[in-house]
């Protein structure tokens, strides 16, 4: 199964808020894409969406290493914003451009399977991911969707809900798809590397490269969990991830074609 269906779709991870930024252009290039039947399995986010609508409800959370710590009462309101609010403007924003998409989210179908994090006696309700039904996924793109993942799994029992960070569910799901290639679209133009005291962009960096930047402080923030999911989603049959900004014109179609653009991140 595995084969056929790399050649016809590649994983593309967002961040929500990205996403609802992004111009027109971009959703009419992904139906574009859609018509040359390449389909973008998309895997979103929702970070800042969600801090937002904690706040609102006056939720306390915090971040331990990038993770948010999640206990039941903020996993309602992750599952509220990434599954219902945001994840159902992407299918609009999609459909609107003409093409064809669903909205499912981990839950769905068991879709996403995990295991509470290594640390989860720090941050709570988090899950890594044990299993993906890639079936589900080859069924929506065989009947012509593109399918839009919110992050949130189901542990072993099917009972407990956990939250995923987006950056691993999409390197999982790019992984057990077998894709060769996953697009990470931020709103940055790639990483970017000091040199001569001006910021430039690596065209290419390998995982070793990644380690020095992230252990001398170049990479920081929250890019530190971006690239270090785009390196574990690596480990799989994927060969490459492109971090990318979606301002760009045509940024999809233009990586699938080949184009040096973005932050190539190779074994």
């Amino acid at each position: 199964m595995g084969e056929p269906m790399s050649a016809m779709c590649f994983v593309m991870k967002c961040g929500g808020s990205t996403l609802a930024a992004l111009p027109d252009s971009f959703f009419s290039d992904m139906k574009r894409l859609q018509d040359e039947a390449i389909i973008p399995v998309i895997v979103h986010g929702g970070g800042p969406a969600i801090s937002e609508a904690l706040a609102k409800f006056g939720i306390e959370t915090e971040f331990v290493n990038g993770l948010r710590k999640t206990n039941e009462a903020v996993l309602d309101v992750v599952e509220m914003v990434l599954s219902g609010q945001i994840n159902k403007e992407i299918v609009r924003k999609i459909q609107l451009s003409g093409a064809k998409a669903i909205g499912l989210s981990g839950v769905d179908g068991s879709l996403i399977q995990v295991e509470p994090v290594p640390n989860a006696h720090e941050v709570g309700l988090v899950g890594d991911v044990t299993e993906v039904n890639a079936e589900l996924i080859q069924g929506i793109i065989k009947m012509g969707y593109m399918p839009v993942i919110a992050p949130v799994g189901l542990g072993a029992d099917g009972g407990q809900r956990y939250n995923i960070n987006a950056d691993t569910a999409a390197g999982a799901v790019a992984s057990q798809l077998g894709v060769e290639r996953m697009i990470v679209v931020t709103d940055v133009p790639g990483i970017m590397k000091t040199v001569n005291g001006e910021k430039k962009v690596l065209s290419s960096v390998t995982v070793q490269e990644i380690d020095e930047m992230i252990e001398s402080g170049e990479i920081y923030g929250g890019m530190i969990p971006k690239v270090r999911a785009a390196v574990q989603c690596i480990q799989g049959k994927v060969r490459e991830v492109i971090i990318v900004n979606g301002a760009e014109p045509e940024v999809l179609s233009r990586v699938i074609k080949g184009a040096a653009i973005g932050t190539r991140i190779v074994k």
